[in-house]
């Protein structure tokens, strides 16, 4: 299980590492420590925090880690689910405040070894967008 620091928690939640530390001294989300004695949170545990979090609308505003990519719409944040069917899957994730949800292959879904805690980015790349008001 891959376990994440309260600095990386924090950048995958879009908030300070002090407003995560927080959180965690409140016991909003699990923590314990590793063999070094840093404390970690459990992916899982994180994925679900990050859930609840984004559907309370707090987080958000953090910044993107350096990249190599011409994509510039980046969305780094943490597995919440993954669907797979015979050929297809559906990955959800929560980045800050924000829920993507992406389809895509199965095999990809295996090669990248996403999974419920493991942290991704989601980068969108569109041709076309549209704006409401509201």
């Amino acid at each position: 299980m891959q376990s994440y620091t309260i600095g990386q928690a924090a950048r995958l939640l879009g908030v300070s590492p002090d407003t995560a530390r927080r959180w965690a001294d409140a016991g909003r989300v699990a923590t314990h420590r590793d063999e070094t004695g840093r404390r970690v949170i459990d992916g899982r545990d994180l994925a679900d925090f990050a859930v609840e979090v984004g559907q309370s609308g707090g987080g958000g505003g953090g910044e993107d880690e350096p990249s190599y990519t011409s994509a510039r719409n980046a969305f780094p944040g943490i597995v919440t689910a993954v669907r797979l069917g015979d050929v297809a899957a559906q990955v959800e994730i929560q980045a800050g405040p924000h829920r993507l949800v992406s389809l895509l292959t199965r095999e990809a879904v295996e090669e990248l070894g996403l999974e419920v805690g493991v942290r991704a980015t989601a980068r969108v790349k569109a041709t076309s967008v549209h704006v409401d008001r509201g």
